[in-house]
């Protein structure tokens, strides 16, 4: 019990004095995670508005292989990304096997299916209740899911959210593309896999609290985002509302 109070005195202790090592970990956590976010979101809400609005042969086979990437174990694409980035692989000559790039790139292959996923259920949504009046003025595919991602970008922010909150938690494709070397490519989830197996546990419990603060505060940026939205639906039917009786 002594030695559980201590290390999570020593932990408080790392985080209020801003420990060097803890702080370059934690920054180099949120530099991956936000550049992997950043590059799934701009293929994923792509990807997710036009298979919102389009229809094509296969569309149905489309979605399910969407479906299926959502449930792909994070160390088996961590293993592919390993595969087109060593030296025999189709990737090899970048070099980017153990760098920040390839974590970047396996968190955005974790996170892009999920993104995209998100926004086809969104803007399907939204074609639903909208596709009808678009279509009657003969706004093309690519047209009608502009507008249709403009009217849906509160909800979209929260995918954003969403996507990040996924790849700032993962841990097995970053461990095998990263290789969790200290001081280059070790971020939260690594540092504290390793810090326990070491036995190292008030880092490991600096590194826990702080991931839980950064998810927390996801949690709570979706919350704001949603009432945001809420509030700004319920304000233009009021309006509708008022128009309408009006008339």
């Amino acid at each position: 019990m002594n030695t559980v109070s201590e290390s999570i005195s020593t932990a408080f202790e790392l985080i209020i004095s801003a420990d060097p090592v803890l702080l370059s970990i934690v920054l180099r956590s949120l530099a991956v995670s936000a550049c992997a976010c950043a590059l799934a979101c701009a293929v994923g809400m792509v990807a997710g508005a036009w298979l919102a609005v389009a229809r094509f042969r296969g569309h149905g086979f489309v979605l399910v292989l969407l479906n299926t990437s959502l449930a792909l174990p994070s160390v088996v694409v961590g293993l592919v990304v390993y595969l087109l980035l060593s030296h025999s692989g189709p990737l090899g000559f970048l070099g980017w096997l153990f760098s920040f790039q390839a974590m970047v790139l396996a968190q955005a292959v974790l996170v892009c299916p999920v993104v995209t996923a998100l926004v086809r259920q969104t803007i399907s949504d939204a074609e639903r209740l909208h596709g009808e009046q678009l279509r009657s003025l003969r706004a093309r595919e690519w047209l009608r899911g502009l507008l249709l991602v403009w009217d849906e970008r509160f909800a979209l922010l929260t995918i954003v959210i969403t996507g990040f909150g996924r790849a700032i938690s993962e841990v097995g494709a970053v461990m095998v593309v990263g290789g969790n070397i200290e001081g280059y490519t070790r971020v939260m989830t690594t540092a504290i896999a390793l810090e326990t197996s070491k036995g190292d546990l008030p880092l490991a419990l600096a590194l826990g609290l702080l991931l839980l603060c950064v998810v927390l505060l996801l949690n709570m940026l979706a919350a704001v985002v949603r009432r945001w939205r809420e509030r700004r639906d319920a304000g233009l039917s009021g309006l509708f509302g008022r128009v309408g009786a009006g008339t």
